[in-house]
């Protein structure tokens, strides 16, 4: 694990600036229909040979991280495809390298898979070809973020919350609300670490749902210009308690844990890798709040000549053991949930609140926004996702 998270540490100054700039050319979309095509009829037959595969990091390895961990070579030995993986920090820079047309399938976060189909670089998938998404949680399945209308994009991989992280050792009582890392009266300046990417815009216009309900805001993704310009006016009032918009995990937890930064937005990977060395140091929790997640899915590039390895691909990442060694290596719940009776710690799915659905209800997962508004608004336009970036872009760079 170490050494794929300082894979991370070392491009993250330049993610970061990758976020904030964004791209020329989104694939942020309208919310008109996603481009036609047919999902690969089958049958799924012998593999290729090669299979290109972008992932966040922890999601296909091959035991170069730690022999121990390794569901990559079995693939390889029971399908003859050859896996050649590439991580990726941000989702901004999984567009990007996806964009290259270097790689067959990809773990997109939601929001860059609804960019990837509106800029036509993904294929439809025909689920019926995947023996193991029957056992994928039905609340995973058919969402805005890996389903367009009737036809699905992908496969889900798992899910996770983005956690307020903080020093133990200055938090007897753990923190229970957001509110220190936004109000202006905080006491907290210079010592908060947002997450240095433009979806961060979500973070605040949930703790504006929460605590300016006159907004009207329903979805921290579907924002029209004022609920937009809210959540802007609260980021630049937050500036001032910003030590840095972290991008590189393991200095993210590593001043957590010496109390440098005393709250930060982030995942319970970080407080996990952090701990593995320094027991205890760093906290995370829920805020009352609610909070934005994840939940990633497999995609296929539109014209991959290696359909057959990656639809046994995603079969091989969708079934119960292959779940089990992601969910717990990386931190996170599993979408299979039959992989919660394969994982060696016992509870880990009770720790992570696999199959708490109730969890999940204000966990508001990422989903790129787009001009129609995806909370059901017809009457006015949402912003998209390109002017989220320019947004960032001049917020963080002033």
């Amino acid at each position: 694990m170490k050494k794929s998270l300082l894979k991370v540490a070392a491009i993250g100054s330049a993610v970061v600036l990758l976020a904030a700039c964004g791209s020329s050319d989104s694939g942020s979309g309208d919310g008109s229909a996603a481009p036609g095509g047919s999902a690969y009829a089958g049958p799924v037959g012998a593999g290729e040979g090669t299979l290109n595969v972008l992932a966040w990091p922890g999601y296909a390895e091959d035991g170069s991280t730690d022999p121990a961990v390794d569901w990559v070579s079995p693939f390889e030995e029971a399908t003859g495809c050859q896996v050649n993986v590439k991580v990726f920090a941000t989702s901004n820079e999984a567009f990007t390298l996806f964009q290259s047309g270097q790689y067959d399938v990809v773990s997109a976060s939601g929001d860059a898979s609804l960019r990837m189909v509106y800029g036509n670089l993904v294929q439809p998938v025909n689920t019926g070809l995947v023996p193991n998404y029957a056992d994928i949680l039905p609340e995973l399945k058919n969402q805005p973020w890996n389903t367009v209308g009737e036809t699905n994009y992908g496969v889900p991989h798992g899910r996770g919350a983005n956690l307020l992280l903080y020093p133990t050792k200055d938090y007897p009582t753990a923190p229970d609300s957001w509110a220190e890392m936004f109000e202006a009266d905080s006491p907290l300046k210079g010592q908060v670490a947002p997450y240095g990417d433009a979806i961060y815009i979500a973070d605040a216009a949930v703790y504006l749902m929460a605590t300016q309900p006159d907004l009207g805001i329903k979805n921290p993704y579907a924002l029209d210009q004022t609920q937009f310009d809210a959540a802007i006016a609260l980021l630049e009032q937050q500036k001032p308690l910003v030590a840095y918009y972290w991008g590189d995990l393991v200095k993210q937890g590593q001043d957590i844990a010496n109390g440098t930064v005393k709250q930060s937005q982030g995942w319970q990977l970080t407080a996990n890798f952090t701990n593995s060395s320094t027991p205890g140091a760093v906290g995370s929790v829920k805020p009352k709040e609610g909070t934005t997640g994840w939940s990633d899915t497999w995609m296929v590039k539109k014209d991959t000549k290696s359909i057959n390895c990656s639809y046994l691909w995603l079969d091989h990442v969708a079934s119960p053991e292959v779940q089990a060694q992601i969910a717990e290596y990386f931190g996170e719940a599993p979408a299979n949930i039959k992989a919660c009776d394969l994982t060696k710690n016992a509870n880990h799915c009770e720790e992570f609140h696999a199959s708490e659905s109730d969890y999940w209800d204000d966990v508001w997962y990422w989903t790129t926004p787009t001009e129609a508004c995806l909370d059901g608004r017809t009457d006015v336009k949402c912003v998209t996702y390109d002017e989220w970036v320019k947004a960032w872009s001049s917020l963080t760079a002033a």
